[in-house]
């Protein structure tokens, strides 16, 4: 069992930036690849940024690329997403996800365990 607790979320202008936080607790975390998805209101949830178990790999978004960073530090048990030159259509709330099976890095579907999400709320 994995306990994941994302911050750092809020309200910012266009073109700022905000730096999210999934802390996790239980189980190793570092056996465990990692995922920012994100919700807006009438939408599905949808793939931001994904991370492997050491970290050496990362994979984004085309909407978020160039501009969100994803990074973990194990020794912390965290796991992070630097999130520049937002925009509006960014709104949403974010989760964090870990998974330690196979499937999709970008699919709901893979992930086992999910945060409580954070609001990110960008106006124009």
């Amino acid at each position: 069992q994995v306990q994941l607790v994302e911050s750092g979320g809020g309200l910012v202008q266009a073109g700022g930036s905000l730096r999210l936080s999934c802390a996790a607790s239980g189980r190793t975390f570092s056996r465990y690849a990692m995922a920012w998805f994100r919700q807006a209101p009438g939408k599905e949830r949808e793939f931001v940024a994904a991370i492997s178990w050491r970290g050496d790999s990362t994979y984004d978004a085309d909407s978020v690329k160039g501009r969100f960073t994803i990074s973990r530090d194990n020794a912390k048990n965290t796991m992070y997403l630097q999130m520049n030159s937002l925009k509006p259509e960014d709104t949403a709330v974010y989760y964090c996800a870990a998974r330690n099976g196979g499937g999709y890095y970008y699919s709901v579907e893979s992930y086992d365990y999910w945060g409580q999400g954070t609001q990110v709320t960008v106006t124009s």
